[in-house]
């Protein structure tokens, strides 16, 4: 076996121990294809689904999967206004599943995201009756603190590429603490306990998905 997945499939049997301790449900994936079933096992057919915005869901396929399946699909994408795209996002947090990934985990199991509108932390917290993340194992680090690090200094950047924004960390690639209207990153969740046992499922893909 290639030194490196052995490595990366021992972490992971650490880090879904750990994410089970805080009442999240967890699975180890090999590769984006087995996460890809995996996470078709779970969501049972004619549930409603939604996401927020993720690289990881569309890496893995589970994006196209779950258009051309047998779901009731609330696509944000679809909207054809803004008003429109708003009433979708809110409509979200009454599904029963929300796709998304995670900016960080530590090996002990607690999930840090940052967000600028924040529907998607919104989600995580309260609302959908179950919140399936997609994370690669790029994602994965020491601590809490060095989670906190990776969403604002490497998930942040990269992602402020992705859109018409004007930060600093899009002209530059580096993290200012900024306050600037565009920001990126106005809220941080930290969840280090699911209230609800197995409300949040985590399928960790032994892959560099998503940034």
């Amino acid at each position: 076996m290639d030194i490196i997945k052995k490595r990366n499939i021992l972490l992971g049997e650490q880090v879904i121990k750990n994410l089970k301790s805080r009442n999240i449900d967890a699975y180890f994936a090999q590769n984006k294809e087995e996460a890809l079933k995996k996470a078709l096992e779970i969501i049972p057919q004619e549930s409603s689904i939604s996401w927020g915005g993720s690289v990881s869901i569309e890496s893995i396929g589970l994006k196209e999967a779950v258009r051309k399946g047998n779901y009731k699909v609330l696509d944000r994408e679809k909207a054809t206004t803004l008003e429109e795209k708003h009433k979708i996002m809110h409509q979200a947090l009454s599904s029963d599943f929300f796709l998304t990934s995670c900016n960080a985990i530590s090996e002990d199991g607690i999930l840090v995201n940052i967000d600028g509108v924040a529907n998607r932390l919104a989600a995580i917290c309260y609302g959908p009756k179950h919140v399936l993340m997609i994370v690669g194992i790029n994602k994965v680090v020491k601590s809490v603190e060095d989670a906190i690090s990776r969403a604002r200094n490497i998930a942040a950047p990269i992602n402020a590429q992705r859109f018409d924004i004007d930060t600093p960390c899009k002209k530059t690639g580096c993290c200012y603490d900024c306050k600037s209207p565009d920001t990126i990153c106005c809220q941080l969740l930290i969840t280090r306990y699911s209230k609800i046992k197995d409300r949040i499922i985590l399928i960790l893909v032994d892959d560099n998905i998503g940034y």
